[in-house]
């Protein structure tokens, strides 16, 4: 008989992880002036990026139709996370682009996670987690991170 844990508790430790870090992160976030930010729009926000983007650029990109992007971004756009512009490059085209609210949300997340991992390190201790973040890059694809998480839920 094997002490080893059954197969699916890996990807629902790991997801338990991830939800415990994404749930501590929105509740700081709450604190800090944004209680709307759902666990979607931050990933809906990286994918819009600094320079913006089409919603048939931003469907794509998070595997959800053109019209699915569009609701996020109508949603996003009335909590004054985003807003919609002409492209500079082509004024046929209109652009989805973060807001400054939607920058100051961004930044704080980028904070509140670096709080975050330094709680684990204080729990699990400096190098543990280190090298739980370097096997974790041994196990996953090396290329940029997915946005595609709507999508893939869907």
């Amino acid at each position: 008989m094997s002490n080893d844990p059954p197969g699916f508790e890996l990807p629902l430790r790991l997801f338990l992880g991830f939800r415990t870090l994404i749930d501590a992160l929105h509740a700081e976030l709450a604190r800090q002036g944004h209680p709307d930010m759902r666990p979607m729009h931050g990933f809906v926000m990286q994918a819009i990026g600094v320079d913006g983007t089409t919603a048939v650029e931003l469907g794509r990109t998070l595997g959800v139709s053109k019209q699915a992007a569009g609701k996020t971004v109508e949603t996003l756009e009335r909590l004054g996370y985003v807003e919609r512009a002409r492209d500079p490059r082509d004024t046929r085209r209109k652009i989805v682009r973060l807001a400054p609210h939607g920058l100051d949300a961004l930044a704080r997340s980028a904070r509140i996670f670096d709080e975050l991992r330094a709680g684990w390190a204080a729990t699990l201790g400096e190098d543990r987690l280190r090298a739980l973040e370097a096997d974790l890059r041994q196990v996953t694809p090396h290329d940029a991170f997915r946005l595609d998480i709507p999508g893939w839920f869907g």
